[in-house]
């Protein structure tokens, strides 16, 4: 039974890890900006009799971190497992088209590359590479004092090939994957284990729009998605459950400094 410590626990993807994790006696911390959502995890894993404590924090200042470790701690111990699950993207920073045509992008109403918005960049590269780094910062130090630490990252099949219209998604991505290889190397001596995870296409609040319409039915670019995903299907949260399961067990003892694809082979398919 360990204590572990998951940020951006209400999302769809987290809240199932957290949820799947408390089944097998560990205790949750879940940590997001949205309290409720947070909350609403902990009462489900508490109901079906595991442990579980909701703390707003937000992942980009340290002083709401620091005040969610001593509570942590002082209910259920010091942070074994750290899960950096905080991240996402934003509209700002998106272009409108896959490709720059001059003769298509006169419409103001149209963003290219040239439009991407300062603040939304900034806001997406803090999100996900600041709100990976701090929380570390703040969690790995219980760690120093206890054998067995572990820190997962979330990355993306992004860090791998960019996706088109998101350029600073898939360049915070990318930081990810190269923090944890880093990280990996910094915490070798004192016994921290850093790993990440890579999912492929899930469908979560943050892209079901993009990807499905109103009815069901893909969008243009879902179908893109699928076409070029091997499994033919996009991700569910559950898939994420067994790798992160293995991340955190002593079967991955001489694991440390690899990102893990679950994506059902997109990154290895080149399309032809």
């Amino acid at each position: 039974m360990k204590t572990i410590v998951i940020t951006g626990a209400g999302g769809v993807l987290c809240s199932t890890l957290a949820i799947a994790l408390a089944k097998k006696g560990n205790k949750i911390a879940l940590l997001d900006l949205n309290l409720e959502k947070a909350e609403e995890i902990a009462e489900t894993i508490i109901k079906n009799g595991g442990e579980a404590l909701a703390i707003k924090v937000n992942v980009l200042e340290k002083e709401t971190l620091l005040t969610a470790r001593k509570r942590v701690k002082d209910i259920f111990g010091p942070c074994e497992v750290l899960i950096n699950g905080a991240g996402g993207n934003h509209p700002k920073a998106t272009t409108g088209h896959q490709f720059f045509d001059p003769s298509k992008e006169q419409n103001d109403s149209v963003k290219t590359f040239f439009d991407l918005d300062t603040e939304g960049i900034k806001f997406v590269f803090e999100l996900n590479f600041l709100g990976t780094l701090l929380p570390t910062q703040v969690f790995a130090e219980d760690m120093l004092t206890i054998e067995g630490g572990n820190i997962i990252n979330i990355s993306s099949m992004n860090s791998f090939q960019p996706l088109t219209k998101i350029p600073a998604y898939s360049g915070a991505k990318a930081a990810i994957s190269n923090f944890t290889q880093w990280l990996s190397v910094y915490f070798s001596k004192v016994g921290i284990r850093v790993n990440a995870l890579a999912p492929g296409f899930f469908l979560t609040e943050q892209n079901r729009t993009l990807l499905t319409n109103e009815d069901g039915s893909l969008t243009e670019r879902g179908e893109t998605i699928i076409k070029r995903t091997p499994l033919s299907k996009f991700g569910e949260p559950e898939d994420l459950i067994s790798t992160t399961f293995w991340l955190c067990d002593e079967g991955s003892k001489f694991i440390t400094g690899i990102v893990v694809p679950i994506d059902g082979g997109f990154s290895a398919y080149s399309g032809i």
